[in-house]
């Protein structure tokens, strides 16, 4: 005889997360369209280039806003309840790695702390498990960076003086810096994240990025390594290489 399980769940909560899962999985692909166009129909380099690093962030968030809200939802649909055991099938629900990852993340932030003495890491989860970075690199700039389990979601720079708290108190993860400068190593940033993929070593990516971050150390000190000024149009050199860590100004590194 079939084992019986009585429906514990809220159908108004599954079919509304039935249309996030198609909302989420439009704007995904909303994200490899971008990719895949490029940077095209822009009559100047950093035309092209500006209005696609805009357009991406833009379909980011999208992405982020649907996650969160598909996440929700799911906290809503409930789950059927099971009137006689399901015998072993009932362990596929547990996930002991799920729950270890909290500890993961916390071990691999506390060694790249430790890596770098002039960069400072404070981590907070205002919806849970998923964190949130602080970091505070020296007296140049402080960077938020979203984490989603361990993989980094988005990052925001600011400048080391800027206010990065909400009028509640929480961490600000969405207003951009006032400074040009701190908004092209947000662009970076993101660029970098996209360059930084090693799905099954995540750990590797977030000591790669946070290696990467570090390199702004001297972000006002540093001169262009193909021109020799420190200054172009007013601002230092906000490109590192992703390999060598080197100082370019954005078009000294075409």
């Amino acid at each position: 005889m079939a084992d019986l399980v009585t429906v514990g769940v809220n159908l108004d909560a599954f079919s509304h997360a039935i249309n996030g899962i198609q909302a989420l999985r439009s704007s995904v692909n909303r994200v490899f369209e971008s990719l895949k166009d490029g940077m095209k129909n822009r009559e100047t380099l950093e035309g092209r280039e500006k209005h696609f690093i805009v357009q991406f962030q833009d379909h980011l968030q999208a992405v982020n806003r649907d996650l969160n809200e598909l996440e929700r939802l799911s906290g809503l649909v409930g789950r059927p309840s099971e009137s006689h055991p399901l015998h072993n099938s009932g362990l596929l629900s547990l996930d002991p790695v799920q729950d270890k990852t909290p500890l993961y993340v916390d071990d691999v932030i506390s060694r790249i702390g430790r890596m770098f003495p002039d960069m400072t890491i404070e981590l907070f989860r205002p919806n849970g498990t998923s964190a949130v970075l602080l970091v505070t690199l020296g007296k140049v700039l402080k960077a938020i960076v979203v984490m989603r389990s361990l993989f980094i979601d988005r990052t925001i720079v600011r400048g080391f003086n800027e206010n990065v708290y909400n009028e509640d108190g929480k961490l600000d993860i969405w207003t951009k810096s006032q400074y040009q400068v701190f908004q092209k190593v947000t662009d970076h940033a993101t660029t970098a994240l996209l360059h930084y993929q090693l799905p099954q070593m995540p750990d590797v990516v977030v000591r790669s990025f946070m290696t990467w971050l570090r390199s702004y150390i001297k972000l006002f000190q540093s001169s262009c390594q193909r021109c020799g000024h420190f200054l172009q149009d007013g601002l230092p050199p906000t490109w590192r290489d992703f390999r060598t860590l080197e100082a370019f100004h954005d078009t000294c590194r075409m």
